[in-house]
């Protein structure tokens, strides 16, 4: 039984608008979730681009192929049922957030991290009205309470699907505030995933990198711009 793989049944995808927004259909068939639940999405656009997915897979189901079903899978069957769960795990980033915790040396790497994030924090003051101070080191220090009840609020303000997108994103990045600054579309995410990496980068820059390595931050990469994807397709 673990060599049993899903095979292609269908023919045709399709989709269609329903109760809950826009459906994918195989041979007509609704498609479901993992957990047997109705699957439907808010917008046809991204309904079209799941159906994409299941209309590319060949003679086996491929699910690391199709990151679009997966994130709204995600939404649907764990953020729905858990959404205050999910909002205030995430939002407990802000109080570790990447961008706040600074190298104490070489200076190339203070420079480089100072020019990349001191304007988010700016970004997340004037914008998201919430002021982080970044730190030196690596040992915890608190944040101000009343930003991160703020931050928390808006995490907590976005729809399932958007927190489904919104979770990889923090996950990936490790920062609350550059996931926020890429769905307020203040940056692009290639810029924001290479400010997320400045410490690994500036690693590279010295020691060079080795091609297992590099080809898993390549897939972290492409999860990363899926997310941004997904969110944007909402």
């Amino acid at each position: 039984m673990s060599d049993w793989k899903a095979k292609r049944f269908w023919k045709d995808t399709t989709v269609e608008a329903c109760d809950n927004g826009f459906r994918v259909l195989l041979d007509g068939r609704p498609v479901k979730t993992p957990a047997k639940t109705s699957f439907a999405v808010p917008t046809r656009a991204l309904a079209e681009k799941i159906a994409t997915e299941w209309q590319a897979q060949e003679d086996e189901v491929r699910p690391d192929t199709m990151p679009f079903t997966r994130m709204a899978n995600s939404a649907i069957d764990k953020v729905t049922p858990q959404h205050s769960a999910v909002a205030e795990m995430l939002a407990e980033y802000g109080g570790t957030d990447l961008i706040c915790y600074r190298a104490d040396g070489p200076q190339e790497l203070i420079d480089l991290q100072a020019q990349a994030w001191d304007p988010l924090l700016i970004w997340a003051k004037d914008v998201l009205n919430a002021t982080l101070t970044p730190v030196e080191g690596v040992m915890f220090a608190s944040q101000p309470e009343d930003s991160l009840a703020r931050l928390e609020a808006q995490v907590k303000a976005l729809e399932p699907f958007q927190l489904a997108a919104f979770h990889d994103l923090v996950a990936l990045s490790g920062s609350l505030i550059i996931a926020f600054a890429l769905i307020h579309a203040h940056d692009t995410g290639d810029n924001l995933w290479d400010m997320s990496r400045i410490d690994e980068t500036w690693q590279i820059s010295q020691w060079g990198e080795d091609e297992e390595n590099e080809q898993m931050v390549g897939v972290k990469r492409q999860s990363f711009m899926d997310a941004a994807a997904f969110y944007a397709l909402l």
